[in-house]
C-alpha cells in the first residue's frame, strides 16, 4: 500500500494506537517502562505523553496522566468530555481515576497489565456504578504490538541485571 501523505495506512483507531506506541518507545529510549498515551479531540491528536517518573523521580509521572495534563492545558479545561485516551498499557488506578476525573468519553487499551491494572486485571475502576461519568472501555487495538514493547523492555532488562551480576 502507499503511504500518500495524509493517507492513514491503518483504520483510524490503530493508527491513534500506533501514535502511542511511538510514545512507548520515547519512554524506552530513556530507560523507562515503554507506556505510551495520545489523547484525541474531533479527530486529531491534542497531547502526547510516555512514561518520566524514573527520569523525573516522580511516581505521577505515567503516560496518562502526562497527556491528561498537557490536554488540559492546551484546552484550557480539566473537563475532556469530548476526548478519547489511546493507551498501550491498561491503566493503573491512579490514571484510571484521573481518567474518571477528567471525564475522557472513551478509553482505548492496547495490552492489559495483570499486575496493576484497573480496567479488569486486578480491579475494574470504570465499572464503579457510584462515580457519576462513565468512561467507554475498548481492549485490544494493537495488542501484539504494545504487550510486545514492553517484553523485551523487561527481557533486556533481565539480560541486563543477569550480565552485571558476572
Amino acid at each position: 500500500m502507499n503511504n500518500v501523505a495524509g493517507h492513514r495506512p491503518f483504520p483510524i483507531h490503530e493508527w491513534y494506537m500506533a501514535q502511542a506506541l511511538k510514545e512507548a518507545e520515547k519512554a524506552r529510549k530513556i530507560g523507562e517502562t515503554p507506556v505510551g498515551a495520545v489523547v484525541v479531540r474531533d479527530g486529531r491528536i491534542v497531547a502526547k505523553g510516555h512514561n518520566e517518573k524514573e527520569l523525573k523521580n516522580d511516581s505521577t509521572l505515567h503516560a496518562e496522566m502526562t497527556a491528561i495534563r498537557k490536554a488540559c492545558s492546551k484546552l484550557g479545561s480539566w473537563r475532556l468530555n469530548d476526548c478519547d485516551l489511546y493507551v498501550t498499557l491498561e491503566p493503573c488506578t491512579m490514571c484510571a481515576g484521573a481518567i474518571i476525573q477528567a471525564r475522557l468519553r472513551n478509553l482505548y487499551i492496547g495490552t492489559s497489565d495483570l499486575k496493576a491494572g484497573a480496567a479488569g486485571s486486578v480491579i475494574d475502576v470504570f465499572r464503579v456504578d457510584a462515580f457519576n461519568h462513565k468512561v467507554e472501555v475498548s481492549w485490544g487495538l494493537l495488542a501484539e504490538e504494545c504487550s510486545g514493547i514492553l517484553k523485551e523492555f523487561f527481557q533486556e532488562l533481565r539480560e541486563r541485571k543477569t550480565a552485571e551480576k558476572l
